[in-house]
């Protein structure tokens, strides 16, 4: 529950202050740690990227929310919930030399007046007119770019939020919704490796791995090496 009585609602898909996310077709049944995320506003309503010039509002791509975690809106954000995992993750950047996900954002809000005057419901529809006029692109510009925009104009723990380390989290600490959701999001995964091992062998072991391997290193490569190809 947070003030004013909002509790989380899955039946009317009402998540206030929550990250939420859902699995994707085809592309989740290959990695299910990849999925479409989306912001809550104050009352529960979803607003996602959901393509070129469309940000959605209550009305979530590709399905019911699987996963959620809730925002503590006075700004004692989740990092004091985080494993151990995400921050050796971070020493291991600054060790090489990598400029992971620092307690500053790559695109900081210079105006740290304003931005404490924003009220979240605000800082959410700023980002809706921004991104209203972004194209959309799985590779450089998708939903965790919009999710990131928002915390870090809402300057949670002073930004740093990008397409990596928001998917961490999630994935770490999302909670699911119901026990249906953890099969809807899992079970197709492994209907598609069932088939594959059948049919394909270790084949089909190798081709997932280059795949994992790709795409994760894209967006690692991406985020912390050339940071001016996603936008956050």
């Amino acid at each position: 529950m947070v003030e004013g009585g909002m509790h989380i609602d899955p039946r009317r898909e009402r998540f206030p202050y929550c990250i939420v996310w859902t699995l994707l077709p085809i592309t989740s049944w290959l990695i299910p740690f990849i999925g479409h995320i989306g912001i809550c506003r104050e009352d529960g309503v979803i607003l996602d990227f959901a393509g070129p010039s469309c940000v959605s509002i209550d009305d979530f791509a590709f399905g019911a929310v699987a996963r959620y975690i809730q925002i503590n809106k006075d700004k004692e954000f989740i990092y004091d919930h985080l494993p151990p995992l995400f921050f050796l993750a971070r020493s291991i950047s600054a060790c090489s030399q990598i400029s992971l996900p620092t307690l500053k954002g790559d695109q900081e809000y210079q105006h740290d007046d304003l931005r404490e005057a924003l009220t979240w419901d605000d800082a959410l529809e700023s980002g809706i007119q921004e991104f209203q006029h972004r194209p959309y692109n799985l590779f450089t510009c998708n939903c965790h770019s919009f999710v990131a925009n928002n915390l870090n104009r809402l300057g949670f723990h002073s930004g740093g939020w990008n397409v990596v380390n928001l998917a961490v989290l999630i994935f770490i600490n999302g909670r699911w919704v119901n026990k249906t959701a953890v099969l809807r999001s899992y079970l197709p995964f492994v209907v598609v490796s069932g088939i594959g091992l059948v049919f394909g062998g270790t084949t089909h072991l190798y081709l997932s791995a280059l795949l994992v391997f790709l795409l994760v290193g894209w967006f690692l490569l991406d985020t912390h090496c050339f940071k001016n190809l996603i936008y956050l």
